[in-house]
């Protein structure tokens, strides 16, 4: 790992999390101004889909070409620029005056954000030794859990008292930061040799994550069908099934699939995407048990919904210390456990639970999915070299993306089975349909823990145990399966 300044590891976790956090706000902030869009524009709900669907469309199918391009022009110039880009698209969708426009910039913005989430994790794996990733890529988790559970509640309150444009604007003084501490601490890495690139990997990979991420996007929308669902996935499972074979039979393919054979790479790959089956379904019926449920308003869900992005926090300063006491192992097994329990725990509440035991409940399951995503995020590391950083960065965004779409998709499912039957016009009628599909989403977080014993004692040692794994640093090779 070459030298770096002291100040740049000091910033750089904060460049990358101001960067994701731009991300994960602006993916889920848009849906609650929708309607106000709409109106703005003269033009209905259903028809700006688009604007939402062309943001994930341009995210999934630009993240596959993230590894190369950093390797090729170098990870300074490509994350800057992805700021910028997403900053001034930012600021172009709070101007547009047209559908078109607003759809096209929204396209430039899932561009960016695709270099950002991969670029930025790359860089903070080769900027940091493995004794110490693990304190840095805290700051990754932050952005992932606050954006989905605030992104909503910031969005109606500015919907409310203001306009949806500023919904956009409020990315432009958080990326000028970003690149202003960007420019003068931004590390540039790049490859010695780039292999050529991947282009028909590319149609394949990208396609078929593009079109699988769409279809989970429009999942339950009007006007789809079961028989015309089906297709797309058979289309993208196709793409996908492809990239495998060309993988396999490409001198130098996109990306490298063999990274999965590393065990500790394709437990956090794999088993974040079972994981992230219910924990990203919460911020979805969160709000519908506080409002529907319970009868809320507006606010004071969106109250509710912040302990647990304050209690991630905390576990920011905990983390290290729980894994190098326990072991990767021991605290993604027992944690996936509490996680679960925690999301089952909310069917257990209705219009008599007291007000501070929600939001006990909501602090530590903060907690726990910090510890989660801390844990997934920096054991997929442990063992790849630094020529597979890159490789590394974008496979593990790659899933990460299609995870999360995976589980807002399960939280809708859940959700719309579930509801229909529900009596209407009723107080708490809808509560027994909530709590069944919570119960769902928990035991779909469950079959993660199946996972996780394939893990052995002492694996991610060198990242949680500083001192412990000392020559293993160095080595690019790769652990047994």
């Amino acid at each position: 790992m070459p030298d770096v300044n002291p100040r740049t590891q000091r910033y750089l976790p904060w460049i990358v999390a101001s960067a994701l956090f731009m991300e994960q706000m602006d993916a889920t902030i848009v849906n609650t101004g929708i309607p106000a869009m709409a109106a703005d524009l003269g033009t209905t709900p259903l028809a700006l889909k688009a604007v939402s669907s062309s943001y994930v469309l341009a995210l999934a199918m630009s993240i596959p070409a993230s590894g190369w391009l950093a390797n090729r022009f170098g990870t300074r110039r490509i994350f800057l620029s992805a700021i910028v880009v997403f900053t001034l698209a930012s600021l172009a969708c709070g101007l547009a005056p047209s559908v078109a426009m607003l759809v096209a910039c929204r396209v430039l913005q899932g561009m960016s954000a695709a270099m950002m989430m991969p670029v930025g994790r790359m860089t903070l794996v080769r900027s940091f030794p493995k004794s110490q990733l693990l304190q840095a890529m805290n700051f990754m988790v932050i952005p992932a859990l606050m954006g989905p559970l605030l992104g909503p509640t910031v969005g109606g309150l500015i919907v409310h008292w203001g306009s949806w444009r500023e919904m956009f604007f409020v990315n432009v003084p958080v990326g000028l930061a970003a690149l202003a501490f960007g420019l003068r601490h931004m590390p540039d890495y790049r490859a010695e040799s780039v292999k050529p690139f991947d282009l028909r990997g590319m149609l394949l990979f990208g396609g078929g994550t593009a079109l699988l991420s769409w279809l989970l996007e429009v999942f339950g929308a009007h006007g789809l069908g079961h028989g015309e669902a089906l297709a797309w996935l058979a289309a993208s499972v196709a793409l996908m099934g492809g990239y495998a074979w060309h993988s396999r039979h490409h001198a130098a393919p996109l990306l490298n699939l063999a990274l999965l054979k590393v065990r500790t790479f394709r437990v956090s790959v794999l088993g974040g995407m079972f994981t992230r089956l219910g924990i990203g379904g919460t911020p979805l019926l969160l709000p519908l048990l506080y409002q529907v449920g319970l009868g809320m308003p507006a606010w004071q869900s969106g109250l509710l919904m912040m302990p647990a992005a304050a209690a991630a926090m905390v576990m920011k300063t905990l983390a290290q210390r729980v894994l190098g006491r326990f072991g990767y192992r021991r605290v993604l097994m027992v944690n996936t456990w509490i996680v679960a329990v925690c999301i089952a725990a909310f069917s257990q509440v209705g219009l008599t639970t007291p007000i501070p035991l929600i939001v006990g409940l909501g602090l530590v399951m903060g907690l726990a999915n910090s510890l989660q995503f801390t844990s997934l995020n920096t054991i997929a590391f442990a063992d790849l070299g630094e020529r597979d950083t890159a490789d590394g960065s974008t496979i593990a965004s790659t899933f990460q993306q299609l995870s999360l779409s995976f589980g807002l998709a399960s939280g809708t499912l859940a959700a719309g089975y579930f509801l229909a039957q529900a009596p209407s016009g009723v107080e708490g009628g809808a509560l027994p349909a909530l709590h069944k599909a919570f119960l769902l989403l928990a035991a779909f977080t469950l079959a993660a823990s199946t996972m996780f014993r394939t893990l052995r004692d002492r694996d991610g040692d060198n990242v949680s145990r500083p001192g412990r794994a000392d020559a293993e640093e160095a080595s690019a090779s790769f652990r047994p399966t």
